[in-house]
């Protein structure tokens, strides 16, 4: 089998979607390395996976069992893997796949019980990190909120590590529809401020329930108007020095005691 160049047609089509527009139009994304390779196969929504001779090597089973299930599987040359890929050593394994994100309305139709509302997130391995937050804690989806990065960029789909295909993922720019959506679904929306009057430490009691996590912009946090349509607003605790956690850190802490306090619940 002769392995397709960098200028094969197919191998330039599926580079053109690092870039956003072409995603958009397209309907396609890139997921690229083993983890994220392998939840794409597992939920059926790779077209095309790409590979080179060393990614055969070291993913046998993985390329032999996409190919043995009906997937298009190409081997392309070392530069065609390095053109494909976006990190610096490129694993020479990439899927086209077609992407995920889903309606709100869909996510709240099946009754959620804890959602992760990232607003305006404008970084990619920040909102990767999140999504696979939200998977980790047995979230029932994320919803992108405002002006948010897409979240089939290509670092946040490396740094979800395939949770992207595990959850589902909404994107609403409009804020205040994700607010009133959750309103109406009587979902309680809690706001991470640095300020809040409640303490996350004495929030079991609001936990038990249906509860949506906002959380703000990494640079400026949460809108104040955000803030103040949101149920309650929480803070965290720091008991240190430091002044504020990013992101991430907010979210992991959050999301994880929602779902302490909801799965101690249905014991």
């Amino acid at each position: 089998m002769e392995a397709l160049s960098e200028r094969n047609p197919r191998v330039v089509s599926a580079v053109k979607l690092h870039r956003a527009p072409v995603r958009r139009k397209s309907g396609l994304f890139l997921a690229e390395g083993a983890n994220s390779v392998e939840a794409a196969l597992d939920t059926d929504r790779v077209e095309e996976l790409f590979y080179s001779l060393k990614a055969a090597s070291r993913e046998t089973e993985l390329v032999a069992g996409a190919a043995a299930n009906g997937v298009r599987t190409t081997l392309v040359s070392d530069r065609a893997a390095e053109a494909l890929g976006e990190t610096v050593t490129p694993p020479g394994l990439v899927a086209v796949c077609r992407q995920v994100d889903v309606p709100m309305t869909e996510v709240l139709r099946a009754a959620p019980s804890l959602l992760a509302v990232p607003v305006g997130t404008a970084d990619p391995g920040n909102a990767g990190t999140l999504i696979r937050v939200a998977d980790a804690v047995g979230a029932n989806g994320v919803v992108l909120a405002g002006d948010s990065v897409d979240p089939h960029n290509g670092k946040c789909v490396r740094a979800g590590a395939g949770s992207l295909f595990h959850l589902p993922i909404a994107r609403q720019r409009d804020t205040e529809k994700v607010l009133s959506a959750l309103e109406a679904a009587g979902i309680t929306i809690l706001a991470t401020t640095a300020k809040g009057e409640v303490d996350l430490d004495e929030a079991d009691d609001i936990l038990r329930g249906p509860v949506a996590w906002l959380f703000g912009n990494e640079a400026h946090g949460l809108d104040r108007e955000i803030a103040e349509r949101a149920t309650h607003r929480v803070r965290i605790p720091i008991h240190g020095r430091a002044e504020s956690l990013n992101l991430a850190a907010a979210a992991s802490i959050c999301l994880y005691a929602s779902a302490r306090v909801q799965h101690a619940a249905r014991r």
